[in-house]
């Protein structure tokens, strides 16, 4: 079995600062590419950071370039999303997940690209 542990979910003040963390585990297959996702009520899930096993290249969603950041410990069995200057607009649940396959760059932050998935972590910000 394949699976995906977040953590670090919290709820934190506008301004605050959280470090969410994504465990790997299980894997069969080598997985080319983790992200990590976000779903506040009644919105679509949509891609926040992600980043490649290869050459660790990371991608950002517009709305949090600058202020989030994804980093991974070799070999990617752990993904790390730090997020800074939270807003009430990052309040949601966060999902890590994983690529068995190579993701093209303009596909990198749609969740239909990524095959495996974490339950999620709760964010709240006051």
């Amino acid at each position: 079995d394949v699976q995906l542990v977040e953590s670090g979910g919290g709820s934190v003040q506008a301004g605050g600062s959280l470090r969410l963390s994504c465990a790997a585990s299980g894997y069969a297959v080598r997985h080319d590419c983790m992200g990590w996702f976000r779903q506040a009520p009644g919105k679509a899930r949509e891609g926040v950071a992600a980043i490649t096993r290869s050459n660790a290249y990371t991608y950002y969603a517009a709305s949090v370039k600058g202020r989030f950041t994804i980093s991974r410990e070799k070999p990617m069995t752990i993904v790390y999303l730090g997020m800074t200057e939270l807003q009430a607009e990052d309040a949601g649940m966060y999902y890590c997940a994983a690529a068995s396959s190579l993701v093209p760059p303009r596909l990198i932050l749609t969740p239909t690209a990524f095959n495996d998935w974490g339950q999620g972590t709760q964010v709240t910000v006051s």
